[in-house]
């Protein structure tokens, strides 16, 4: 390449590395710093707060420069990779001082927020996965790899399957096929880093082979996933993306294993979201459910937990062996104790193990690691002969690898440095070599005047001494009075005048292990160092199947502690669908009352059969919503195989939970609140089976009041005459849905009590049966801090409306509308549509102008007489519909 005019070759060789990785900030080795040039010392300098600097300043055309000592680089690395950016580090890969011109520099390293390794990088309970997703015109494949602990994982589907996996899986990074890059950022935005690839790399043929090859296989069969094409070209990608990013060593991931939307509860995305599963974007001090769950002992264990949270089983048979270990150790609280405390001094056996395969462990993990094994050993022997079959089974698959333990308590010292290149890793009396070369760079100057002492007298030259230059190196002086007695075996290597110099065989022997000794000892005790963790590596695949038997005892120990400390009882999952929860609580909500404050229990019944739909009604903030949660987190802690917070539950074996739960706006998206609602309201409908549990938060809320109502009671009739008949809890502050207990047999009004002291009032919390017409909303109002001149008015104008409502005989019942209809049972007549205006109308409102019409305007009386004209009694939903539409457009 040819050099630019006026460049140094330092910024020649630079400008060669740079173009190779465009799109990485390079860390490039000077002396005893990185240093940044240009753009990426812009970036560096605002990412890491350096200072900035340029090259030349003199020179309008100045390169920017931005640097830090090279001791610092961990910390500046992980604040670059937690910035977004891809880093390439490029180190002198020869000796300064033996270089010839320029030092020869190249990246040994190429960082991204996906292929992170380094503990700073990294949280210790979650994973950091980087996915692959590949777009096909019918479905989409996508793999996850988390290369900190070698899982990897692979799954097809549809796009929302793989929306939820990317939001439950939260990957660092996605790489993907160029073409796609519009289509990628419309689905999944722009918060995640991204990495685009050439469309050549997203082939079946390419991706099967470095499969193949990779894992030493010649069929994907043994992993369950030779017809996942579109899977398997993700999977493909990954493989590819880590050899261009420096990553040779990859021994670690020893199996690649296949997702499937049947085997789990299905949540959608906005499931997981409004259920507060897992703790992204909530406030400050706010809870999820992941964080309330997760006493775990070890970093295995936590993240092991985020993966049942988002997968709960759907294996009946499964989910039963889960909760009897869970029961076996309830029942044996001393042994739970016993194996939590094992636990607790385990270190993080997964990852450690990745770092050997790596070859980027320390001594000191090294050494953690034969704790682990030993941690093993403890938990093997305490669980031996355990009666409950899951707990004996997985204790008894542990493999304490005890040679390997006693060899790394044999090599290594106790308490190591974090770094092999400190010194001082290997214990004594592995080497003869190595300790004779430590003895004499300990106590070099002993050995000489032990040698000086011994040679005067064998010789009897009482003057002899042992002296050094660098000319001779270690020579035995001796005056001329004494030359006579110098044994013949001594060499003359200078003659003074008064004194001659000798060597010995002895002496020179000694010179040569005393010089450069601790040079020596590094190579030594690297070359032992090395060869350890060549003989741990070909245990990789055990080291991991270690980590993931304790990471599920962890768990298992983990629920049956949460049980005991927080009251949680067994459910009883079957085949059946009827739902019952006996003094049912919500198990977040709970745990963050005040101090004394009892949270207050609910008995909950759903069934296909009796009541499939709950209409809950209730005052605002009376706990409708935390009623539905609650409902929908015991299912989830069921499935789980945790206990749950009821004194019975018995929860029917559910297929997929979905959930419409709050109000938000998409605005980036384009999406108004009413539209988001909407849209996962459809996923809803569109998706609902026999094993369905649907819970429903103020549908309709988002448009105007009648638009709601006839939605939301459309949807109820949907649901109930769905031939699937799928459970149901509606909670509404629209009363008028009372009405549909009268017509549909399996729809049962059910409120939140309250009690009315005075103008105050008292949330009971209580469910029962009935519906509610009052929803408080300004007395919410007051005790938000609304002004009182405003929540009076408030009160005046709800008065007014509801006396012209009274006036007008329309009391907001439904069952007048309906008369004809009785003894329908499927079917249910809407409710007659009366404009809010009117009542605000007639209130004396001098200081709001509250008045949606001008009474003496054409487009009012042209409102009015097609209101005239309406048939109430004959009107259908859908007419009462186009009706609403109708006059909606004389308002444009």
């Amino acid at each position: 390449m040819a050099k630019t005019k006026g460049e140094t070759p330092l910024m020649q060789q630079h400008r060669e590395i740079k173009q190779k990785y465009p799109d990485a900030i390079l860390l490039f080795r000077v002396g005893d710093f990185y240093e940044t040039f240009g753009q990426d010392a812009v970036n560096a300098a605002r990412v890491l707060g350096i200072t900035l600097t340029k090259r030349n300043s003199g020179n309008p055309d100045a390169m920017e420069l931005a640097g830090f000592p090279h001791h610092a680089l961990d910390a500046y690395l992980h604040k670059l990779v937690k910035g977004g950016y891809r880093v390439a580090v490029v180190d002198q890969l020869e000796d300064p001082k033996a270089a010839k011109g320029i030092v020869k520099r190249g990246v040994t390293e190429l960082v991204t927020p996906g292929l992170a390794v380094d503990d700073k990088l990294l949280e210790n309970g979650s994973n950091n996965f980087l996915a692959a997703i590949h777009y096909t015109p019918h479905e989409m494949g996508a793999a996850f790899l988390d290369i900190s602990t070698g899982e990897f994982f692979v799954a097809e589907g549809s796009g929302e399957y793989i929306e939820k996996l990317v939001q439950s899986l939260r990957p660092a990074e996605i790489i993907y096929q160029r073409s796609h890059q519009k289509i990628l950022k419309e689905q999944f935005g722009t918060d995640i880093f991204t990495y685009t690839l050439e469309s050549w790399i997203f082939e079946l043929s390419f991706a099967k082979e470095a499969l193949l090859k990779h894992f030493q296989v010649h069929s994907l069969k043994g992993f369950g996933i030779d017809q996942l094409d579109s899977g398997i070209i993700a999977a493909g990608a990954i493989l590819y993306y880590l050899k261009e990013t420096q990553h040779p060593d990859l021994d670690h991931i020893t199996q690649i294993q296949r997702i499937e939307k049947d085997d789990f509860l299905w949540m959608d995305r906005f499931t997981i979201r409004n259920l507060e599963l897992l703790p992204a974007g909530r406030q400050a001090g706010e809870q999820c459910l992941l964080q309330v769950l997760d006493n775990s002992r070890t970093a295995m264990g936590a993240r092991l937990l985020k993966r049942w949270l988002i997968m709960p089983l759907i294996d009946l048979s499964k989910i039963q062996q889960r909760l009897s270990s869970v029961e076996a150790l309830v029942l044996s609280p001393d042994t739970l104790q016993s194996l939590q405390n094992l636990l607790s001094g385990s270190g993080d056996l997964e990852r450690l193990a990745s770092k050997v395969a790596m070859k980027r462990v320390g001594p000191r993990e090294v050494v953690q690691l034969a704790s682990s094994l030993e941690v093993c050993q403890q938990v093997r022997s305490l669980l031996e002969g355990q009666k409950d079959p899951l707990l004996g089974s997985l204790s008894g698959q542990l493999t304490p690898l005890e040679e390997i333990r006693e060899k790394i308590c044999r090599e290594l010292v106790a308490e190591p440095p974090a770094q092999a290149s400190k010194g001082g890793i290997v214990a004594p009396g592995v080497s003869s070599e190595l300790d004779e070369l430590r003895e004499i760079s300990a106590n070099g100057k002993s050995y000489l005047e032990a040698m000086q002492k011994r040679e005067a007298e064998a010789t009897g030259i009482s003057s002899l001494k042992v002296g050094f230059n660098n000319v001779f190196g270690y020579y035995l002086e001796v005056t001329n009075l004494h030359k006579d007695k110098v044994p013949d075996n001594w060499i003359r290597k200078q003659t003074l005048a008064s004194a001659e110099r000798y060597i010995t065989e002895e002496l020179k022997g000694y010179e040569e292990k005393i010089t450069g000794a601790q040079e020596k000892i590094a190579v030594l005790e690297s070359q032992i160092y090395t060869q350890l963790l060549e003989v741990l590596a070909g245990h990789t695949r055990s080291l991991q199947v270690n980590a993931q038997l304790l990471a599920t005892l962890d768990l298992l120990g983990t629920f049956a502690s949460n049980a005991l400390k927080y009251n949680y009882h067994k459910p009883t999952l079957h085949k059946g669908t009827g739902l019952h929860l006996k003094e049912s609580r919500h198990p977040v909500i709970e745990r963050h009352l005040p101090p004394g404050e009892p949270y207050v229990s609910n008995d909950i019944v759903l069934d296909a059969d009796n009541q499939q739909i709950i209409i809950l009604t209730g005052p605002n903030m009376s706990g409708k919503s935390a009623l539905l949660r609650q409902t929908a987190l015991i299912t989830l802690m069921a499935h789980m195989g945790s206990f749950v917070p009821a004194s019975q539950a018995e929860v029917p074996l559910t297929d997929k939970i979905f959930t419409r739960v709050g109000a938000s706006d998409n605005l980036s998206g384009g999406e108004s609140t009413f539209m988001v609602e909407m849209n996962e309201t459809a996923s809803i409908i569109n998706n609902i089976s026999t094993r369905s549990l649907i819970l429903l938060d103020e549908i309709g809320r988002g448009t105007s009041t009648y638009d709601g109502i006839s939605i939301a009671w459309s949807i109820v009739e949907y649901l109930h005459g769905a031939a699937g008949k799928p459970k149901t809890l509606f909670a509404t502050h629209y009363h008028e849905l009372n009405d549909l207990e009268s017509y549909l047999p399996r729809v049962k009004n059910y409120h939140i009590t309250n009690k009315e002291i005075g103008h105050k009032i008292i949330f009971l919390r209580k469910l029962a049966p009935g519906g509610s017409t009052h929803s408080f909303g300004i007395h919410v109002a007051k005790m938000a801090g609304m002004p009182p001149s405003l929540t009076d008015r408030a009160t005046e104008i709800l008065k007014q409306l509801e006396l012209k409502r009274d006036d007008d005989g329309l009391g907001g019942s439904v069952s007048n509308l309906n008369s004809h209809e009785e003894g329908k049972t499927e079917g249910a007549r809407m409710p007659s549509v009366q404009t809010a205006s009117e009542g605000l109308k007639k209130a004396n409102a001098p200081h709001l102008q509250l008045s949606i019409f001008d009474t003496h305007t054409e487009v009012f009386d042209q409102i009015r007489s097609a209101l005239n004209e309406i048939n109430i009694n004959e009107l259908t939903p859908v007419e009462a519909l186009l009706k609403l539409n109708q006059i909606k457009g004389l308002l444009k």
